[in-house]
């Protein structure tokens, strides 16, 4: 399913329609090139899920976790990473528990993260639109956040 938006606003918008289908323990795994608006994604889901504080990339700190409305919600940024060792595992973790969770740069952790319910993709379409891609198991899911169609925002 791919959704086409013109703003950061309309990303965040599409993003608040995902977390509100999201719980505890769910993994979304957000990727594309720099400046695709993962970030911007991330914080729109924040914001749905009631998360006050201010969202920003963690790409130097590695994860923020941010008190939400009914749930933790955790925001992890791998792009320092190339892969994830056994250590850094048990750094990386406790993000996992009792919390949503949005990995940006997910590659670096292939095979080592949980079991993940959502892939979202950004890419630039030109220089202000963005197309969001978005791929799972749970099919009911995906046709339930833009009623099974592709769309526009």
């Amino acid at each position: 399913m791919t959704v086409e938006t013109a703003s950061p606003e309309e990303t965040e918008r599409v993003a608040a329609q995902l977390a509100a289908e999201l719980s505890a323990g769910d993994v979304v795994t957000v990727s594309g090139e720099l400046g695709s608006g993962k970030t911007t994604f991330v914080r729109g889901a924040c914001r749905a899920l009631g998360v006050e504080d201010r969202v920003t990339s963690p790409t130097f700190t590695i994860g923020h976790r941010y008190r939400g409305g009914m749930t933790d919600v955790s925001h992890l940024d791998l792009y320092r990473f190339r892969d994830v060792s056994a250590a850094e595992w048990g750094d990386l973790e406790p993000y996992f528990e009792d919390a949503i969770c949005f990995v940006e740069w997910p590659e670096a952790a292939a095979g080592s993260l949980p079991p993940v319910r959502v892939e979202v993709r950004l890419s630039h379409m030109d220089p202000a639109h963005r197309l969001i891609t978005f791929e799972g198991s749970e099919k009911d899911l995906l046709n339930s956040l833009f009623g099974g169609a592709d769309s526009r925002v």
